[in-house]
């Protein structure tokens, strides 16, 4: 049996990740017993979309450009804003500074990939098995800080910062992979 439009499920999946930011955050307001409930859930639908759509996309070669840019886009953007609700909503110097680290390390790191695209030298920026760990870790440990209950809010802390560790230490294996264009950006490995 074929899936019509199978090549476009992928996409789809990446603009539900983004259009699910909105309620995650309204649902993370919301007042009442059940509502962190709904935004833990929400979130973790969109974890789940983050898996799929890459499993998808190259399971049936329905890879494309706007895709690989826009898969990587949709992820920050919805951990940044569970890691800023959550700053705010659990007012912890520790979380405050793990949610800097990770939120610091996206932005470099996003702009470390596209100044090495400009090199034609992309590739030796991408995304490596520890990267993969590390946002394995802030999607279980945001999930578990957004469920809000007591054992869920000290492991998801804990996790957090074993997150933030991971960040840092893949950010440092980027910068190492493209330590011969940061030295001779003309040049690159020549």
């Amino acid at each position: 049996m074929s899936i019509p439009f199978k090549n476009q499920v992928p996409m789809l999946l990446t603009w539900l990740r983004i259009a699910l930011i909105p309620a995650f955050v309204l649902a993370f307001w919301m007042e009442g017993d059940n509502e962190r409930w709904w935004a833990a859930a929400i979130f973790s639908v969109a974890a789940i979309t983050d898996l799929l759509d890459g499993w998808l996309a190259r399971r049936w070669q329905a890879q494309s450009a706007l895709g690989a840019f826009l898969d990587p886009v949709a992820d920050k953007l919805m951990v940044s804003a569970a890691l800023l609700l959550l700053v705010q909503s659990l007012d912890n110097w520790w979380i405050t500074l793990a949610a800097m680290i990770i939120i610091m390390r996206e932005i470099s790191v996003s702009a470390l990939r596209e100044w090495m695209a400009e090199l034609q030298a992309r590739a030796a920026v991408a995304v490596s098995w520890m990267g993969k760990l590390k946002t394995f870790g802030q999607i279980v440990a945001i999930g578990m800080l957004t469920w809000n209950l007591s054992w869920s809010v000290i492991l998801g802390e804990w996790l957090l910062y074993i997150a933030a560790i991971l960040t840092i230490w893949s950010m440092v294996q980027y910068v190492r992979a493209a330590l011969p264009w940061l030295k001779h950006p003309l040049r690159g490995e020549q």
